[in-house]
């Protein structure tokens, strides 16, 4: 959690909302297909429905109130993955950046699988 001070009072943003916010944002990207889990028991990558797009995301706070989110993607067959990558990393920054308030200091995409 990331507490912001100003004179009026404090806010405080849980890890949720910056794994909901980042998972929607990745999502959304041309090329991929949704966020990705691989099963503990079986080790196979599921594809995550929009509403558990958060399960593939992890967020990691910084003493400077910075940020560094994983993301694992599952993406269409075909695409360039150096653009998807570009992609997702500079829209999930400045989205969790203008919603938040909060630097990101690094997006970390991993490329679980690709869809036929």
């Amino acid at each position: 959690m990331i507490r912001h001070e100003n004179e009026n009072g404090a806010v405080i943003v849980s890890t949720s909302v910056y794994t909901d916010i980042a998972g929607t944002a990745a999502s959304n990207c041309f090329g991929v297909k949704g966020m990705a889990a691989r099963s503990v028991v079986d080790g196979v990558v599921h594809l995550l429905r929009k509403e558990s797009a958060s399960k593939g995301v992890r967020v990691e706070f910084h003493e400077d109130d910075t940020i560094t989110i994983d993301l694992h993607v599952m993406v269409d067959h075909g695409v360039n993955l150096g653009a998807v990558g570009a992609s997702i990393i500079e829209e999930v920054k400045y989205v969790v950046t203008s919603t938040t308030g909060t630097p990101v200091r690094a997006v970390n995409v991993y490329f679980d699988s690709m869809s036929v």
